[in-house]
């Protein structure tokens, strides 16, 4: 096979471009890993109780509480997909693809359903507690919220590039 073969893995096509995001791949991983399980948010009320959330420990409360719904769609969402996401990057640039036309799939399907994930729902669902508590509790901001939001944009940021990489061959 030479080096412009459709049927190598794209990291092939560019060593360096291939260990970069290979690189930002496991920032990326790292990053949704933090936001996962580092506290995002403590919410302070009456100067008297505080209440320090991350995701998981905020799933955790709504199966505790009965919610099955919200507990899946958010566990769907915010984790399942940003993960698969990341994984199946992952294979676009490191795995050979038996049919070009396959890695051309994976990306679409990583490209439109990667953007299921749901930052901008955790953005809106913090700034309405936070503007809906006024006096009554403050919300306090952790580094959880943003790794994972970090996370999300380094994710769609590796998209775009794969599928520029992707375009090229």
């Amino acid at each position: 096979m030479t080096t412009d073969s459709p049927h190598q893995p794209l990291a092939f096509h560019s060593p360096l471009r291939g260990r970069l995001m290979n690189l930002l791949l496991v920032l990326a991983v790292a990053l949704l890993v933090t936001g996962i399980f580092a506290p995002m948010l403590t919410l302070h009320q009456l100067w008297i109780f505080d209440h320090q959330v991350s995701l998981v420990s905020g799933l955790g409360d709504l199966w505790r509480d009965g919610r099955f719904l919200l507990f899946f769609l958010i566990l769907v969402f915010s984790i399942i997909v940003p993960l698969l996401k990341i994984l199946l990057l992952a294979a676009v640039w490191n795995l050979s693809p038996n049919d070009p036309r396959r890695r051309s799939r994976h990306l679409h399907l990583v490209h439109q359903y990667g953007k299921w994930s749901m930052l901008d729902v955790l953005v809106v669902a913090v700034l309405i507690v936070s503007v809906k508590l006024g006096s009554l509790a403050r919300v306090e901001i952790h580094y959880g919220f943003y790794a994972f939001a970090a996370a999300v944009l380094l994710s769609m940021l590796i998209t775009a590039l794969s599928v520029q990489a992707a375009e090229r061959r």
